[in-house]
């Protein structure tokens, strides 16, 4: 008999996270080979874009893991946006990621209502899709070679 438990427990969730990532591993020759590697570890991944008072005006926030750059965020202020400044913040994203932690490819999930045409002129290609996540907006999975 087991007893179902809906609480928010940070102990619970390391162990969890443990256990399944040694099962993982034990499953996978690929998760494997990545142990003692420079790409076992996530590692965050930020470029900020500061105006000349030093007042944000574009970021992108993401992480590198397992030869892969996953971009969480990317956001341009309203009043540079056109001006090429996201363009620049996924290039340098994407610059570091294949220069300093060898990544060979990166992905994203953006909504309809975002930028799927931006990445895509920055070379992404959809591989997935799920409608009305959330109600009534699209989110496109992309991904691009580095």
């Amino acid at each position: 008999m087991f007893r179902l438990v809906t609480e928010v427990d940070r102990k619970r969730r390391i162990l969890l996270n443990g256990r399944l990532h040694e099962d993982n591993v034990t499953a996978s020759a690929g998760l494997r080979a990545l142990l003692s590697t420079s790409a076992e570890h996530e590692k965050p991944l930020e470029v900020w874009a500061l105006d000349e008072d030093g007042d944000l005006a574009g970021g992108l926030t993401g992480r590198t893991w397992a030869y892969w750059l996953h971009v969480d965020l990317l956001w341009v202020d309203a009043p540079h946006r056109g001006a090429g400044l996201g363009e620049r913040l996924l290039g340098e994203a994407e610059r570091t990621a294949r220069t300093e932690r060898a990544c060979t490819r990166s992905r994203l999930e953006t909504w309809d209502l975002q930028a799927p045409g931006f990445y895509r002129k920055q070379g992404y290609e959809e591989i997935g899709r799920v409608a009305d996540y959330p109600p009534g907006v699209t989110e496109f999975i992309l991904v691009k070679e580095l």
